[in-house]
């Protein structure tokens, strides 16, 4: 086959550090587009970035010519540094050190596009802890609460 053909839509979720509330009314605009910036740097050709002051979910066509890991490295470091140039308050930023990343099939792209640009409305009702924790059960993955949050 001459060519390589992808359709990777994925579900990234990370939080501010100790899920602080950095993300602020007067940034979290500007940290979103930045994020948007950086994903689609990465030859992603579609993303959705939204989150409230400690967190940001992000939904994105994966593209395929940059490994998952490196993928959120990069993401992180790049906006990390960005977040950190937008004045003194913001100069301890840093994002947690893990994430959670999650396979989007393209017939559920709508719904999780929606999860994505609703999260202000959608954490009025739940917790990101408990959001997070229902998402890890939902995929079946298996972790140690004393680890997940840091």
């Amino acid at each position: 086959m001459p060519q390589s053909l992808t359709k990777l839509y994925a579900h990234l979720v990370f939080s501010t550090k100790y899920r602080e509330p950095f993300l602020d009314e007067r940034i979290r605009s500007r940290v979103h587009g930045y994020l948007a910036t950086v994903i689609r740097d990465l030859d992603s050709p579609w993303v959705v970035v939204g989150g409230v002051v400690d967190h940001v979910p992000i939904l994105f066509d994966m593209g395929k010519m940059v490994a998952p890991v490196k993928f959120v490295e990069q993401v992180k470091r790049e906006s990390s540094k960005f977040v950190k140039t937008l004045g003194t308050p913001y100069t301890k930023f840093y994002w947690q050190r893990g994430y959670g990343m999650f396979s989007v099939g393209p017939m559920d792209r709508d719904q999780a596009e929606h999860y994505v640009r609703n999260q202000e409305e959608h954490h009025r009702r739940t917790t990101f802890q408990d959001e997070y924790r229902s998402m890890l059960t939902r995929y079946g993955i298996e972790f140690d609460e004393q680890y997940v949050w840091d």
